[in-house]
């Protein structure tokens, strides 16, 4: 899903979640519901966004949970941060990622 983010192909990254995914704040407000509204949400932000990279620092597994440390540059000039991503899976497809930061 990294390499898809990464090179900001939203349709390739959005094939990897389930009909009703979301993108959400940990434990908050859903940013992203279902997969056309990641898929139109990712758009928008690499839209805006042309150089956003995220780097992965750290990964854990366990069972159907993923969870990444990353660093995300929004661009040359900004100031890149930090993010816990926490993918929870339904067999091969993500179903709810929520973001720490």
């Amino acid at each position: 899903m990294i390499a898809h983010y990464n090179a900001q192909d939203a349709d390739a990254y959005v094939e990897l979640m389930t009909e009703d995914a979301c993108e959400a704040s940990y434990r908050g407000a859903v940013l992203r519901d279902g997969r056309e509204g990641v898929r139109s949400g990712l758009k928008a932000m690499f839209a805006e966004f042309p150089q956003n990279r995220a780097e992965i620092l750290k990964g854990y597994e366990l069972g159907e949970y993923v969870v990444l440390h990353e660093t995300v540059s929004r661009s040359a000039e900004a100031v890149p941060f930090e993010v816990m991503s926490i993918y929870s899976f339904e067999g091969d497809k993500c179903s709810r990622v929520e973001f720490v930061r």
